[in-house]
């Protein structure tokens, strides 16, 4: 009896004794597919074969045989083709060195072709990229320490920032509401009140208020002396009366000083402070 692969339907003559009522795992030494064989298989295999032979002998009608130079009297008088067997296989086959080495190859030979697949695929848009990048020079390298050389550039930052405060205040003007926020005063003309005092004396009858103080050049330059401003302020702080009174001295080199003096006449009644200070822009807005 004959048993079929059904892989490569290759046929094979086998004993049905081996196989008994349950059947038999077989594996064809052709292509090496594994697969059941039972009884009733080898009797479908086996009126499958004689089919497939007997279909094979027919003559197609429409062929000419006389094409090639054979009668029908020549191949009904020739002797019959003798059949020959498929090489009988083994249930029972042992797994040698050659099977594994041969799955291995193929197991070597199916990751050689992903890879190969994998490097044929045209690199991504990113995938150049990066290979563009890492051979850019790098700009600024990091130094194994940084912490602590970072920290002393900061420190002598904010240093810098309130040692020459007013030279940045003078430069962009908008910083001075930084300095005030953090608590630092910016005297950017350089000069400062010293000693201001306010006390009253009465002059032909009529209460007179004298105002008095210091002023210092506290800049390493010739520094010139703008005018004062004085502002008499209510309790609630509203500016009520102010004038303004010039210096006879012009101008303070570094580390001078010079005395001022002022007087009002009847002060306003309901006054209560006197701001002195120096003539800016916003006296001449509202003068």
């Amino acid at each position: 009896m004959h048993i079929v692969c059904p892989n490569c339907t290759t046929s094979y003559a086998v004993n049905p004794a081996t196989f008994g009522d349950a059947g038999r795992t077989v594996r064809c030494a052709r292509c090496k597919e594994v697969w059941l064989a039972r009884p009733e298989d080898l009797s479908r295999a086996e009126a499958r074969v004689p089919a497939m032979a007997a279909k094979a002998s027919e003559p197609d009608p429409n062929e000419d045989m006389s094409a090639w130079g054979v009668t029908e009297d020549d191949d009904a008088s020739a002797p019959s083709v003798p059949l020959v067997e498929s090489p009988s296989i083994s249930a029972d086959w042992p797994v040698d060195a050659n099977d594994r080495t041969e799955e291995a190859d193929w197991a070597t030979l199916a990751q050689h072709d992903a890879v190969a697949a994998m490097r044929a695929t045209p690199p991504s848009r990113f995938a150049a990229l990066r290979r563009f990048v890492p051979s850019l020079p790098r700009l600024f390298v990091m130094p194994r320490h940084s912490l602590p050389i970072a920290t002393a550039a900061m420190a002598s930052l904010l240093l810098a920032l309130v040692i020459w405060r007013v030279d940045l205040v003078k430069l962009m003007p908008q910083t001075a509401t930084f300095y005030q926020a953090v608590g630092l005063d910016v005297n950017v003309r350089g000069l400062a009140f010293k000693d201001v005092k306010v006390t009253t004396e009465t002059v032909d009858g009529k209460s007179v208020l004298l105002i008095e103080g210091l002023i210092v050049s506290e800049t390493r330059i010739p520094t010139a002396l703008p005018r004062l401003r004085f502002v008499v302020r209510d309790e609630k702080g509203t500016e009520i009366y102010g004038w303004n009174a010039v210096l006879e001295q012009p101008g303070l080199n570094p580390g001078d000083k010079t005395w001022f003096r002022s007087r009002l006449a009847s002060p306003p009644a309901e006054g209560r402070s006197i701001d002195v200070r120096f003539f800016n822009k916003r006296d001449v807005a509202g003068a």
